[in-house]
């Protein structure tokens, strides 16, 4: 879909603009190229996995930590979604246990040493963006929200600050 430097690739532009039903078979084939070698080990299984045995493949390929096993297991999981390979046997999109924690009010003490978070100025635009999706019982729909932070400097001049939002608006905002 993207190349190394983020930009969009012909093969997935291609696939991004086919009709429904055709995307789906393109985009196994893509999924199925980008992630071989899960797919030489496990074959048509790989598509089944539950998000522990995708967590702990990732961990064992990669030699990566539990959160970002789970992190590449949740992105595999979207892919196997617009794939068209859902099963709906598995609760998805849980929030983490941390996030879990902090929200019941659990005290955490922090590590000595630490700096306090950087206190720049931020604001954040959301717009969700609609992912069309083939309805069928045993799919969800899904959907995508963008979230971009834009962090304004602090010594940043008022003509500097019009720039940014005015880029903004020609350039990420339909009117």
């Amino acid at each position: 879909m993207i190349d190394e430097e983020g930009k969009r690739t012909n093969r997935g532009h291609e696939i991004m603009v086919l009709r429904d039903g055709e995307f789906e078979k393109e985009f196994q084939e893509l999924v199925r190229s980008a992630y071989s070698d899960l797919f030489e080990i496990r074959g048509e299984d790989a598509w089944t996995m539950s998000k522990a045995e995708l967590t702990g493949y990732f961990r064992t390929a990669d030699k990566t930590s539990d959160v970002i096993g789970g992190r590449q297991a949740g992105v595999f999981q979207v892919f196997r979604t617009l794939a068209a390979k859902e099963e709906a046997t598995e609760t998805k999109f849980r929030p983490s246990t941390s996030n879990v924690s902090k929200a019941k009010g659990s005290n955490v003490s922090k590590a000595k040493g630490t700096k306090p978070a950087n206190t720049k100025k931020q604001e954040v635009i959301s717009h969700p963006v609609e992912i069309p999706t083939v309805k069928s019982a045993n799919k969800r729909e899904m959907s995508l929200t963008v979230r971009i932070e834009i962090n304004l400097p602090a010594e940043g001049s008022q003509e500097t600050y019009d720039n940014i939002f005015r880029s903004i608006k020609a350039n990420l905002i339909d009117d």
